[in-house]
């Protein structure tokens, strides 16, 4: 038996990166006033067909829809954003005084899609985000949130798109240009742009096959038909990201591949040698339409999502991922009658209460096997006990960076053990 195509297995000594950069991300959750929400991993599958668009790939390509049974129909969720809204509208966390909303989610998504480096059918993402404010300084915010978080890292290779979409009255000017500058080469386009091309233009400027067509180069930039409302909000949100400090580059071309976005829109890409074709890193914008679209009231939102094997992938790429500890603390090593054996129980029981990390042999092994697993589990200190040691009610510690060894009476194992850790600043 295999892993599902497209999914991996998180083994120790892989997993404990994955543990560091959750908890990193949670740290700055917190400091930027962001509160957690879990959201379960399947949703009713017209969340996701109204939400994100008919016409966009993963709603068309990438969904797994669930086997139907009785008259819904679900799917394992491909983003958490339309989750989030969904549970944010059912729970009326709208009625809140406390406005705008800020959230934070963090796990699989699920896509079919061509597997290969840093992207898989099972994925993991982060995402925030802030509903209630159409304050240009929100979308900063959020976007000056995304970019601590990779230079927190360490990463420095990193570039900030925006642009805008527009309302709704700059968009619908914009997709009638789009529709008059690609009828006449339509024929040329992949299938999928031909139909898009009426349904949603704005995703033929998204399109992967076609984007090195020459009438990519020239198509109208949207930022041409902004009216004066859109363009002096994304002059606002460019005022308040010098003012954070976050460099950018505006690109007209930068649409995103989800119907729901209005106005804001931006990602975060790797300019690292080496990390490969596909350098985003995390992709975002605002919706204004959304919580109204899903039956709540009309209320803006902004929001970005973050996938986890690709950040994993850039700092691994960039060499700052830090040498992580998971070693433990104390090993027991025992060997002799059965009194050794329930005393090494409990003494083991007693330094995990103490807050060690800790454990013992379950093999049989002599006292050699156990100094080698000891080594092997990178222990800090071992704790030796046999006949003689339990008879005089004391046990043999070891410091194995140093092969120092003293006897301690059984009740003060844990607090030489204490000692000796502060003493030698571990």
């Amino acid at each position: 038996m295999k892993a599902p195509r497209g999914t991996q297995d998180l083994l120790p000594g892989t997993v404990e990166t994955w543990q560091y950069v959750e908890e990193k991300l949670r740290d700055i959750s917190a400091r930027y006033n962001y509160k957690e929400i879990r959201t379960p991993i399947f949703e009713t599958t017209d969340l996701f067909t109204r939400s994100v668009g008919e016409t966009t790939d993963i709603v068309q390509k990438e969904m797994f829809t669930l086997v139907k049974k009785g008259k819904d129909e679900y799917t394992l969720r491909p983003e958490g954003t339309a989750s989030v809204v969904r549970a944010f509208v059912t729970n009326k966390l709208f009625g809140s005084p406390d406005q705008p909303t800020k959230l934070y989610y963090m796990g699989p998504m699920f896509r079919y899609e061509r597997p290969q480096k840093g992207r898989f059918r099972q994925l993991h993402q982060y995402g925030v985000e802030a509903i209630g404010s159409s304050d240009p300084a929100v979308d900063a915010e959020v976007i000056s949130l995304a970019y601590t978080i990779y230079k927190s890292f360490g990463l420095k290779q990193i570039k900030v798109v925006v642009n805008s979409l527009g309302d709704a009255e700059s968009r619908n000017a914009h997709r009638e240009a789009l529709i008059r500058h690609f009828e006449p080469v339509q024929h040329e386009l992949c299938q999928d742009c031909q139909t898009r091309l009426h349904q949603n233009p704005l995703r033929v400027l998204d399109c992967k096959v076609d984007r090195d067509h020459p009438s990519m180069k020239s198509a109208p930039s949207i930022l041409d038909f902004l009216n004066e409302e859109s363009k002096t909000y994304f002059e606002k949100v460019l005022a308040h990201l010098d003012a954070l400090g976050v460099a950018y580059v505006v690109d007209p071309t930068l649409v995103r591949g989800l119907d729901y976005y209005t106005h804001t829109a931006f990602e975060i890409m790797s300019e690292a040698e080496g990390f490969g074709a596909i350098t985003t890193l995390c992709g975002g914008g605002r919706y204004n339409g959304l919580v109204q679209d899903i039956g709540g009231p009309d209320m803006p939102g902004i929001g970005f999502g973050i996938g986890l094997e690709r950040l994993i992938l850039a700092l691994e790429n960039e060499g700052v991922l830090p040498a992580l500890e998971t070693g433990l603390d104390v090993f027991v090593v025992a060997q002799g009658g059965s009194e050794v054996e329930v005393t090494a129980t409990r003494l083991l029981q007693l330094l995990r209460i103490e807050g060690f990390k800790a454990d013992r042999d379950y093999l049989g092994r002599k006292f050699k096997g156990q100094f080698k697993q000891a080594d092997r589990l990178n222990a800090k200190f071992t704790v030796i006990l046999g006949d003689d040691e339990v008879e005089r009610g004391s046990a043999s510690l070891k410091v194995m960076a140093t092969g120092e060894q003293v006897d301690v009476p059984l009740s003060a194992v844990a607090d030489k053990i204490r000692e000796l850790s502060e003493g030698a600043g571990q």
